[in-house]
């Protein structure tokens, strides 16, 4: 049991987590912990807030708070029942969420959740098996993933990690078929893990939105009598009339799942995730000035390294990593009207389709953020996956798509992947939707009679060989310092000798850390942008556009917080003006070759 000065010092620390301690060895109706994403919002329901015991001779005025079934029978004509309503969201592991970051969370609390054992006090006679088989139950609590160490390539239906505790890890369907004939865990992406649950939500459930990411706190409710009265209500419904009937079967599997496949966790309290980096405070910055000082200084440093350790990446081009750091630090930080501000795709063209390379580049990126997921744009995935979240009336639920994303989740679209072939009207509608977020940071659910435009906030980064089919705010051209028949050596040696942790979580706070920092213009620096501009235009008209000054703009401003800097210097600027110089010069060469190339 966690110790007195871990309940003093670091009370929330010492709560297990449902993201790391299997089901089956934490005690119904203790509190525990969920970091999870709002995928659907189910409608409010009526419970007994408060009520009475059948027993006339010991009647006692009971709390129905928190909890699902009631232990004792109730008095129905007391006129002590206070009937009360709560919320339900069906909320699912973050998606997307890398095998780090899980590792760090769970030995961040280890002090507490490895003196977790299997209960003993509660025995259930079981009235539904889960989808696991029994006898791949551990002896000891594991966490549900191990971090992921092979190097092979990975396709865009590999899971995100491995897990050990079969009994309560369930998969998602891979096909993502739309159907509701059976029940599945809803993921937004195939092949991940971990559980799901239904979340009771007892006051302001108003100031929750779907996809939002939080940490639950509440009482964990697994109770067997869930599945009997589940099914007891199942079979009713079916002898009812239709018209008398007011949730359809789908519907009622759908909200009443299994507790052993879905628990139920009655909210206490809740933490919104403004990113999902443990190595990150999730308190404000400001509040953490100590923190934050001592990191603003070693930045400068940190990009020093990571700029190396990219440019080797990508195979010796500095500039293309100069470009993918500023593209990972990017994020939307306000909208004016419809247009999203400081969003920053990125398009690598020219990338090497030999020895696997934007597989094995999007295992480094893996590893540097948070959160990922690599859609491989094969024309079978653009006319077979379901990318848009659609509305299902009739299991009155929201259908998850591979679009459903935490903010700040980097998106690689692998373009090389994409072969000659006819789209056809689902592979047309995945473009579109593609096309639209990168754009506008924006997908449009599909309610059947109407879409519902949902705001987003995703990193997306394509991989291509030629200049990207699909829109991107800045491109840059690939110039590889390794031979083709040297690659393959090169990349293993790579993945042969990988960072070590202490050196990957500095790039990983580095990368989150700058991310979230503040950032203004001074008058005075503004004035000499403006006037940059001016004399840039009269010099040649052509040599620059609007939009080019934009992205020069978000260049500079990224630059900046790339090296711990707040605010816009001369000298960033003068950097961001050189570097997209360079840029350009590079991708227009590469037209020409093109151009000259063709017949």
């Amino acid at each position: 049991m966690p110790s007195t000065h871990d309940w003093i010092n670091n009370p929330l620390g010492v709560v297990p987590s449902l993201n790391d301690v299997p089901l089956h060895y934490l005690k119904p109706n203790s509190l525990v912990r969920f970091r999870c994403l709002i995928q659907d919002m189910f409608d409010p329901e009526f419970y007994m807030g408060a009520y009475e015991t059948v027993d006339p001779s010991t009647k006692v005025l009971r709390c129905g708070k928190y909890k699902d079934v009631t232990e004792c029978g109730v008095d129905l004509n007391s006129r002590n029942t206070v009937t009360a309503e709560r919320q339900t969201f069906y909320c699912v592991p973050i998606p997307g969420e890398n095998p780090w970051v899980k590792e760090i969370s769970f030995s961040l609390a280890g002090s507490s959740q490895a003196r977790v054992v299997p209960s003993t006090s509660y025995v259930p006679s079981r009235q539904k098996r889960s989808y696991e088989e029994d006898d791949d139950m551990d002896t000891q609590p594991q966490k549900q993933r191990e971090p992921h160490t092979g190097m092979s390539p990975q396709s865009h239906t590999e899971p995100h990690g491995n897990g050990d505790c079969k009994r309560q890890e369930t998969e998602a369907p891979s096909s993502q078929t739309t159907s509701a004939s059976h029940l599945d865990l809803n993921f937004p992406l195939p092949g991940e893990k971990g559980p799901s649950c239904l979340v009771k939500v007892y006051e302001d459930w108003d100031s929750f939105k779907l996809n939002d990411t939080l940490e639950v706190y509440g009482i964990l409710s697994v109770s067997p009598a869930l599945s009997a009265l589940a099914e007891e209500k199942d079979a009713s419904s079916s002898l009812l009339d239709p018209a008398e009937c007011m949730e359809t079967a789908e519907e009622q599997r759908v909200h009443s799942p299994p507790a052993s496949l879905v628990p139920r966790l009655h909210m206490i309290y809740a933490k919104p995730l403004p990113h999902c980096n443990p190595l990150l405070p999730s308190a404000a910055l400001e509040d953490n000035s100590a923190f934050l000082s001592s990191t603003l200084s070693e930045m400068a440093s940190v990009r020093t390294e990571l700029l190396a350790y990219l440019t080797h990446v990508l195979l010796g081009d500095a500039l293309a990593a100069e470009y993918l750091i500023l593209h990972l630090i990017s994020s939307v930080y306000a909208r004016r009207d419809v247009l999203p501000l400081g969003k920053f795709t990125l398009n690598v063209s020219g990338c090497p389709t030999v020895a696997s390379y934007t597989e094995r580049l999007y295992q480094i990126i893996q590893q540097l953020v948070p959160c990922s997921y690599r859609l491989s744009m094969s024309l079978q995935n653009m006319n077979q996956l379901r990318l848009v979240p659609k509305k299902d009336y009739v299991a009155n639920r929201l259908v998850s798509g591979a679009l459903q994303l935490a903010r700040n989740t980097s998106l690689f679209l692998d373009e090389t992947q994409l072969e000659q072939g006819q789209l056809d009207t689902t592979g047309v509608r995945n473009i579109t939707a593609l096309g639209n977020l990168i754009s506008w940071q924006k997908v449009d659910y599909d309610f059947n009679y109407h879409q519902m435009e949902f705001p987003c906030n995703i990193n997306v980064l394509i991989a291509s060989e030629g200049r990207s089919l699909l829109p991107s705010d800045c491109q840059v051209h690939l110039q590889p310092q390794v031979a083709p028949p040297q690659m393959e050596e090169y990349l293993s040696a790579i993945h042969m000798h990988p960072q070590a942790s202490s050196q990957l979580n500095k790039f990983r706070l580095y990368l989150s850390l700058a991310r979230t920092l503040d950032y203004s213009i001074s008058d005075e620096v503004t004035k000499a942008v403006e006037d940059d501009f001016v004399d840039m235009r009269k010099d040649d008209p052509q040599s620059i556009s609007a939009e080019d000054f934009h992205r020069l703009l978000v260049v500079a401003r990224l630059l900046s917080l790339s090296l711990g800097q707040t605010s816009l210097s001369r000298d960033s600027w003068m950097r961001a003006k050189h570097i997209e110089t360079l840029r350009r010069s590079r991708t227009e060469q590469q037209q020409q070759c093109v151009n000259g190339n063709e017949p």
